[in-house]
Order: C-alpha cells, then structure tokens, then sequence
C-alpha cells in the first residue's frame, strides 16, 4: 500500500495507478500528487489531486484551441478521473465537492464531444419529474450497422465517468458500443439524501434497454450488461428481471448469494469445502433472484478480493447445477488483476470480459 496507516488512500491510489494503463492517469502524475499527501489530512488530498485535475484542464483547453484534439482528448480524460479523486473524501456539505463533480462531467463531456465518432450524453425519464443521464459511444467503422452494446453499472461509490478511460478500447476493438449510465441516487444526483429501493433499480435499468431499443444503430437481440465492483448487485438484478440481456457480467459474484453463504456458514459452522456447507449453500441458492437469469453470466473475481472465494465458488456450481450458464473466472496474484473488482490491473480483467462478451455474442441469434 502506498499509505499503510491509510487503507482507503491507498486503494484510490491503486485505482488511479490502473487507470494508466488505458489513459485516466500518468505514473508520474500520480506519484508527483502521493509526494504532497499527508495521510492524515484530507486537505492536501484535495489540493494535490485538484492540481493535478486543473493542469491538465487547461492543457487539453489549450490544446483544442490549437486544433490538436488527440492531446486535448488526453488531458480532459485524465483531468476527469483526478477530478473525481479529489473529492473522493469530501462531505456533501462541502461545495467543493459539487464543483469538482461538475468539472469531472466537464471535462468528461468534453472529451464525448471532440472524439472520432463523437459519443453523446442522451437522458431517460424517470419518476415523476426526473432524468437519469448516460453516455452513449458507438464504435468506428460502423455507421450503418446495427452494433451490440455493452452497458455499464457502477456501484454507489462509483461515477460512470470513470469507465471513458477504462472501457471504450476494449468494447470498440469488438465492434461493441457502450453505455454507460446513471442509476437512482448516482452521479450528478449523488447525495440528494432521496431513499431508492430495489425496484428504482430494476425499473431504470429497464428503461435504459427501452431506450437502446428505440435506436436504430443497436442490435437489440446483443444488448450486455456489465455491473463492476458494487455494481455487481445492481447488474444481477437488473438481469434477473429483464429477460432482453444477451448477456450478463456480475463482477465478484451474485451478491445474494454470498448473504446466503455466510448463512449456511454461520448454521453449520463449517469450513466452505465441506459437504454440509455446499449442501445448504445449493439450497438456499435455489431461492437467489440469480436463478432468474436466462443469459449467460461471467462472474470475474480477483483472488484477493475481500469477499469469500469458497462461497463465489459454490454459488457458481449452486447455479451451474441448476442448468444455468455460469462461469466463474479467478484472477491470480500471480497473474495480477487480483485485487477489488481487478483494480490493480484492469488490463487483464477487461481483456478477458470483453473476450468472453465477444464469444457469447457470436452464439446469439
């Protein structure tokens, strides 16, 4: 860990590190910011990572008013994510957190509208009086095309504007589009203190897929869903009660099911490899909402994940002998991509998503 004293420093540090590898940050950058933080002062924690956010701002404005947009693109997405950093510790009540925010969507709009073909920032209704809003990036090449699309769930604590650097090249390698989306209680509604519960959850991303449906570019027999890091939950049951999902991806495992495998260990007080344990697991799985999924579900999880290998592994054979498709994919420390939802190596962990994406979708109709 970068800051041993200071777990959740280090694991946003982790994040930004990761984030180099498909342009949300610089190695340098990163360490010239950790070198002005002091651990127990979340002040130099906003200003270093503030810095870091406005540089690169006013490099990418530069940069478009000279006509080099590659160089401007590059900036805003970095700027984006240090944006995003900076305010990672505020309180709601702090003004600069909502003005960070704002420059992060900024800057994330910017880099929409500037790149080659140009993404969009498109909006749903929902509820009574409200918008949730996403973006939306089709792939090159492809005008013309009806295209699959692989759309994006992050987790409370997560913005979809982190996945511009961490998903676009590999969905557009693949010929894929993204979406990338706002649910209730997230992004520049985040905080508003508003209570949503698990239907807000099924309803928004089912009105996302009524939305991709009506555009003419999606091939609406390959829609994905992708939940990452505590967006797993949110993607399971987003799958769970909309059969239109050729395919789902729950990051670290179906969270239901984890509840009930703690259960099961807690009733017999035994290790997960013994037979009681798998016996009560496969048991109470069979009443998950998992088993609802008709689509084929990838469950990516990093060895030294926080939650129990044992029981993602005996929810994945609880639901395989159910007749479900499932397969679990186990990310190594000796491989890396071991850590949280792959943060210390997103790389791998999306190469082989999206591979796995590709291979199911090819199998559709």
């Amino acid at each position: 860990m970068q800051w041993p004293a200071n777990e959740d420093y280090s694991l946003q540090f982790l994040r930004l590190l990761g984030a180099a590898q498909d342009g949300g940050s610089t190695v340098s950058e990163c360490l010239l910011a950790a070198s002005g933080i002091d651990p127990a002062c979340e002040e130099s924690w906003y200003a270093q990572w503030k810095k870091a956010a406005d540089l690169n701002k006013s490099r990418g404005d530069i940069a478009q008013a000279r006509g080099h947009i590659p160089t401007a693109l590059s900036n805003w997405l970095r700027a984006a994510n240090y944006y995003r950093t900076a305010q990672a510790f505020m309180g709601i009540d702090d003004s600069r957190q909502g003005a960070a925010i704002t420059q992060m969507m900024t800057c994330s709009q910017l880099y929409l509208q500037n790149s080659t073909p140009a993404g969009e920032v498109v909006e749903i209704a929902w509820g009574n009086d409200s918008t949730l809003q996403g973006y939306f990036l089709p792939p090159a090449g492809r005008a013309g095309r009806k295209v699959p699309v692989v759309v994006c769930v992050g987790g409370p604590d997560q913005y979809k504007e982190e996945y511009l650097c961490r998903m676009p090249r590999y969905a557009h390698e693949r010929g894929m589009a993204l979406l990338l989306i706002d649910l209730p209680g997230q992004g520049h509604r985040r905080g508003f203190g508003e209570g949503f519960g698990r239907y807000d959850i099924e309803t928004a991303i089912s009105g996302w897929i009524d939305f991709l449906q009506t555009r003419r570019e999606v091939n609406a027999r390959k829609i994905v869903i992708l939940g990452d890091g505590l967006g797993a939950p949110l993607a399971t049951r987003g799958a769970s009660f909309d059969p239109r999902f050729a395919a789902a991806v729950c990051d670290a495992g179906i969270w239901d099911l984890h509840e009930r495998a703690f259960l099961a260990s807690r009733i017999y007080g035994a290790e997960p490899i013994s037979d009681e344990f798998g016996d009560e697991v496969v048991r109470l799985c069979g009443s998950s909402i998992a088993t609802r999924i008709e689509c084929p579900m990838l469950v990516p999880l990093g060895e030294r994940d926080w939650l129990d290998a044992g029981h993602v592994r005996k929810c994945c054979e609880a639901l395989a002998a159910g007749g479900h498709d499932v397969e679990l994919k186990v990310f190594s420390a000796a491989e890396t991509a071991a850590s949280h939802a792959q943060r210390d190596n997103p790389t791998i962990a999306n190469e082989f998503i999206f591979d796995w994406i590709a291979d199911r979708l090819a199998r559709a109709r």
